[in-house]
């Protein structure tokens, strides 16, 4: 009977320590999370930006399209979640409509505020 109840008791350590263990991994996180937003840095700030373009479907922006000679082919205004990558191209959206451009200079100005 007397090892029925200590066996039953290290059981019971042992999964009172798990749950510990699991409360103090959690407060932990709960900690690290608002301190990584609220003590930021300058990339710090810029990742949230990319972050809120990035959930709320692009930010206010103007583009500009430029030829190779500084020729303005088109701009753009609005809610625009634009996608910069290797490829030659850039790929944007805007009011329904998707944007690409090959080969061109484009000038991207987003309201960050």
């Amino acid at each position: 009977m007397l090892q029925f109840v200590n066996r039953y008791n290290e059981k019971g350590d042992k999964t009172m320590r798990k749950i510990k263990s699991t409360y103090v991994k959690l407060a932990a996180t709960l900690l690290a999370i608002p301190m990584l937003f609220t003590g930021c840095t300058a990339s710090c700030s810029r990742e949230l930006t990319d972050m809120k373009s990035d959930f709320c479907g692009g930010l206010n922006r103007t583009i500009i399209v430029y030829t190779a000679d500084g020729k303005v082919i088109a701009s753009y205004s609005g809610k625009i979640d634009i996608d910069i990558n290797s490829g030659g191209y850039v790929k944007f959206d805007l009011d329904g409509k998707r944007y690409i451009y090959y080969n061109c200079f484009v000038e991207s100005i987003a309201d960050i505020d």
